[in-house]
C-alpha cells in the first residue's frame, strides 16, 4: 500500500525543540529522562508527562492511579504487565500498551526475569467527565498495527487515522499515534488532525522538521504549531526529511482538554481535594487488592 499528500492543508512547524537529559537512578532502576518534562501540561494539552526509563523487575511494582491514561511503548527488553483484575501479559519490543486508568487503577510493570526494560511512558490527560470511567487495558503488539509503505519508508499506525489506515489502539479521548522508518534522503508528510497538540521523538537517526527544517537527532523532541480552533475533521501536515539511513521517530497527538490539571504522585485530578480523595479512597482499599 502506498500514499499521496496534499499541500491544501494547513501545514505545521516546529514551536519548540530540545533534546532528552538522562539521569542514573539507583537500582532496581537504572536510568531515567524527560522527553515530556513534568510542569508544561499547559503546553502539552491532553499529555501531561512522557518518560524515558531503564529498569529491572522490582522498580514498578504494585501502585494505584486515577484521573488518566497511559501510553507504553516498549523500545527494548521484555515488558510484563500485571493488573489486580487478574490480568496478565508480556510486551515485547515494539509493542505498545494502553491503560484507562479511569477511577481506581491498580497494576504493576516489571522487567522479565534479568531483563533490563527500556520504556516510554505517555501520561494522557481525561477530562473530568471521564475521571472516573471503568479501568481498562489494551495491548497493541507490533504484527498487529498496520504498516504502510511510502517512498523510501514505512509508516507504522498504533492509533487513530493516518496514512489511509486506522489503527487498533482505542483510547477513551481522541489521539494518533505512528511509527516513522525512512531511509537517507527520504521524504514524507505525516497528517494529522488539525486540531491536535502534537510532538515528536527522534528514537533514532537525523531529521529535518516542518517549513523551518528544524534538524533533531537521536533523543530529540519537537512541539509542533497546530490551530486551536481547528477541526478535527480536517488533516494537517508535517514535513519530514530524514538524512539519515535509520531514521526512526514517535509522532503523537491529541485534542487539548482545556481544563484546570493537578497531577500530584500517582494521581492526576482538577482540585487538590480530588487529590486528597485519591489518597483516601487508597487507604481504605477502594482501589482493590494488589497487582501481584
Amino acid at each position: 500500500m502506498s500514499v499521496s499528500s496534499s499541500t491544501n492543508i494547513f501545514q505545521r512547524d516546529v514551536k519548540d525543540h530540545w533534546y532528552v537529559n538522562y539521569e542514573e537512578v539507583d537500582l532496581p532502576a537504572i536510568q531515567k529522562g524527560w522527553v515530556l518534562p513534568p510542569g508544561r501540561w499547559y503546553d502539552f494539552d491532553p499529555f501531561i508527562l512522557m518518560a524515558e526509563d531503564w529498569f529491572k523487575r522490582g522498580t514498578f511494582s504494585d501502585h494505584p492511579h486515577r484521573g488518566f491514561q497511559t501510553i507504553t511503548y516498549v523500545i527494548d527488553g521484555r515488558l510484563e504487565h500485571i493488573d489486580n483484575a487478574g490480568g496478565r501479559d508480556i510486551l515485547e519490543p515494539g509493542d505498545v500498551q494502553y491503560m484507562n486508568a479511569g477511577w481506581a487503577a491498580r497494576h504493576a510493570e516489571e522487567g522479565v526475569d534479568d531483563d533490563i526494560v527500556h520504556t516510554l511512558q505517555l501520561w494522557l490527560n481525561l477530562p473530568k467527565t471521564l475521571k472516573h470511567t471503568e479501568t481498562s487495558y489494551q495491548n497493541v503488539y507490533a504484527e498487529d498495527a498496520p504498516s504502510v509503505s511510502i517512498e523510501g519508508g514505512r509508516v507504522k499506525v498504533f492509533a487513530g487515522e493516518t496514512a489511509g489506515v486506522n489503527g487498533p489502539l482505542h483510547s477513551i479521548v481522541p489521539i494518533t499515534l505512528a511509527e516513522i522508518s525512512l531511509n537517507e534522503g527520504a521524504e514524507y508528510v505525516h497528517t494529522l488532525p488539525e486540531n491536535h497538540n502534537a510532538f515528536v521523538y527522534v528514537l533514532s537517526g537525523d531529521v529535518e522538521l516542518g517549513d523551518s527544517r528544524v534538524s533533531l537527532k537521536k533523543h530529540g523532541v519537537a512541539t509542533l504549531t497546530f490551530d486551536n480552533e481547528g477541526n478535527e475533521k480536517n488533516n494537517s501536515g508535517l514535513k519530514i526529511k530524514s538524512n539519515s539511513r535509520r531514521t526512526r521517530l514517535l509522532v503523537y497527538s491529541g485534542a487539548p482538554i482545556n481544563e484546570e490539571v493537578v497531577p500530584y504522585g500517582p494521581f492526576v485530578m482538577n482540585t487538590m481535594e480530588e487529590i486528597k480523595q485519591a489518597y483516601r479512597d487508597f487507604r481504605d482499599g477502594k482501589f482493590g487488592p494488589p497487582a501481584i
